[in-house]
């Protein structure tokens, strides 16, 4: 194996250190500012938001790579500003007093400098009463400022980014992935700004371009507005399916909208956060978000939520990322526990909702595919009247087999008394008026011994009676354990597990906290600790492989769910064990009772793996099921 080459070797004269030029310092800063066309977008959006724009439009050619232009109608630049606006750490938004006395999304002064480094940028302003001005800089080269006709506000475009730096062009990604990211940059600011109205186009090709997204500024108070952003934004499923955040602890204010567990996605691609307004991708408040879901979707789903935290700017340190896409609060346990509870307490307090998209599938899967277009006699070739169209017997077989159930081979068909496993019950229910006047209705039969059918005032609930009762059992487990806390059982031979010195320390300081789960331990000598109690409800554990889950989640999160996420998993399964079992049959009054019951437990409307436990069919779905409407 060759040895590394030294940077300095005594055959080599001694370096030189030199001060780079204002060009070279420029790409370096482009370099770590602008990544790719949506970096780009996203400093100059960010700066028309600042200038009080109530309406911005942006348009990009080629993915952004050829042409990126915003227009807004905020307060405009003089004269005097431009040349200003193009030197770097020249800015308005702070006297640089208080690096974290920051209102405002920019406040490094880079991003202009930055984008005329490696690419051919020009702005035209204009303040209110005064006229309209121009500049342009090429490959960091400034031209002197120009008269130009604009009516109010401030035009920045951006032509042939990283021109001046080719080697960026060969990591930039295809054109449709590129403008999908500027896509992106858009739609988070403008969740952000719900007040401030935003068009997105591509013009690639010249013209007027096409209009790619817009969102019209909203009105009323912050969470109307909010929720017509997001049904603008995320579409109207999310919107109706979302529950309202509104919390404060010690000087943290969480406000939003966060989605029913029911209405979960495969990745972590909605999930938006925000610090004072700033869109952020922050490792510990996705790992908080996630956390507060834990209890309620399986491993492989993940939630939905557009959050807002709001702080007094001195709480939060927004200068640690070079793109501000990461925030390091002061107290991050407190960030972390606020976002836990309020999205638990809002969890609870849905009951059993589940999501309306249960239903919408629920339909569109009983709709049958039609495999060929619709015929009608009129479209087909003229016959004569003594030989009228007649379906052949293909067609009139396909007809019957579809709207017919599959019937025995014998010939004789035999009566109810005589079948030995009846498909379906039904039963009287008395004061049936009463209770399908409740959310869940009244059981009116039983389907296949695992599905209640129940009818309510305005249409129909089917329930998977074990899923349901699973969830309630596991409540209740959960409950009881709250109660009286986890019971820890004693090793005979304690556990001895060696670990780092940092990692061993990190463990006892939260010796506490997992003595309170029911996990013992204690320090060993150097970097050990012994596992002297384990939970006594996981029976026969391993130990060792317990602490480096619990290790990794620290490292990763700041915090541990692990022992408590054990204990819960070996309470689901105690719940699946001790619950309605498929195919058993119920009587009505035992149907009713799981209903009444399904009504007055939180989270009761999916199972312990994210899964619906029941869906509701309103009476106008089911007539236009059958096309009665």
């Amino acid at each position: 194996m060759n040895s590394p080459a030294r940077n300095i070797s005594q055959d080599q004269p001694r370096p030189v250190i030199r001060q780079l030029d204002e060009g070279a310092i420029n790409r370096i800063a482009a370099g770590e500012v602008v990544e790719r066309p949506a970096s780009a977008v996203k400093e100059l959006v960010e700066n028309a938001i600042d200038a009080g724009a109530t309406r911005v439009e942006v348009d990009y050619a080629d993915g952004g790579k050829t042409l990126i232009r915003v227009s807004d109608d905020g307060c405009g630049m003089s004269a005097e500003d431009l040349p200003l606006a193009l030197s770097r750490h020249a800015t308005s938004k702070i006297d640089g007093t208080d690096l974290l006395d920051i209102h405002t999304f920019g406040f490094r002064g880079e991003a202009l400098p930055s984008l005329g480094a490696v690419g051919r940028l020009k702005l035209t302003s204009r303040v209110q009463g005064g006229e309209g001005v121009s500049m342009s800089v090429s490959g960091g080269k400034a031209e002197p400022v120009k008269p130009a006709a604009l009516s109010r506000g401030t035009v920045v475009e951006l032509r042939d980014l990283f021109y001046a730096t080719p080697a960026r062009l060969k990591f930039l990604r295809t054109d449709r992935a590129e403008a999908q990211a500027i896509s992106d940059v858009i739609k988070r600011l403008a969740m952000a700004e719900p007040y401030v109205g935003f068009t997105l186009r591509d013009v690639s090709g010249g013209g007027e371009g096409r209009v790619t997204f817009r969102a019209d500024p909203e009105s009323g108070d912050m969470f109307d507005a909010l929720h017509g952003r997001l049904a603008t934004v995320l579409g109207k499923d999310f919107a109706e399916n979302a529950l309202a955040i509104d919390a404060e602890r010690e000087g943290l204010t969480l406000t939003g909208y966060a989605a029913l567990p029911t209405y979960s996605r495969g990745s972590a691609v909605a999930q938006y956060l925000f610090v004072n307004g700033r869109p952020v991708r922050d490792k510990l408040l996705v790992g908080a978000l996630r956390g507060a879901y834990f209890d309620f979707l399986s491993r492989d789903r993940h939630p939905a939520a557009c959050l807002f935290i709001d702080c007094d700017p001195h709480l939060v340190d927004v200068n640690v990322h070079p793109a501000k896409s990461e925030v390091r609060f002061r107290e991050p346990g407190i960030a972390r526990g606020l976002i836990v509870s309020a999205l638990r307490h809002a969890l609870a307090e849905a009951g059993h909702r589940a999501s309306t998209t249960v239903a919408t599938a629920t339909l569109g899967a009983m709709r049958p595919e039609v495999a060929e277009p619709r015929v009608y006699q009129m479209d087909r070739p003229s016959q004569s009247y003594s030989a009228p169209y007649r379906p052949s017997s293909g067609v009139i077989e396909q007809s019957y087999n579809w709207q017919a159930p599959e019937r025995p081979e014998p010939m004789e068909t035999p009566g109810f008394a005589e079948m030995s496993v009846p498909s379906a019950r039904m039963e009287e229910v008395e004061a049936a008026p009463v209770t399908e006047a409740l959310p869940l209705g009244a059981a009116r039969a039983q389907v296949h011994e695992n599905y209640i059918i129940a009818q309510t005032e305005r249409g129909i609930v089917i329930v998977d009676q074990h899923a349901a009762h699973e969830r309630l059992v596991y409540e209740k487990l959960k409950h009881q354990m709250a109660e009286h806390g986890v019971k820890a059982q004693a090793l005979l031979i304690p556990e001895i597990v060696e670990l780092s010195v940092n990692d061993a320390q990190m463990l006892l300081d939260m010796a506490d906290d997992l003595s309170r789960l029911g996990l013992g331990i204690e320090p060993f000598g150097g970097g050990a600790i012994a596992v002297r109690e384990t939970p006594a409800i996981l029976g026969r554990v391993d130990a060792k492989a317990m602490i480096e889950d619990i290790l990794d989640e620290l490292s990763d999160l700041g915090d541990s769910f692990s022992v408590q996420a054990r204990i819960e998993a070996v309470l689901s399964r105690v719940a699946c064990h001790g619950s309605i079992r498929s195919g058993r049959r119920m009587h009505a009054e035992e149907m009713n009772a799981l209903l009444r019951e399904m009504e007055a437990t939180p989270h009761s409307g999916q199972c312990n793996h994210g899964r619906p436990t029941y869906v509701e069919l309103k009476l106008s779905d089911i007539e236009r099921l059958f096309g009665r409407t």
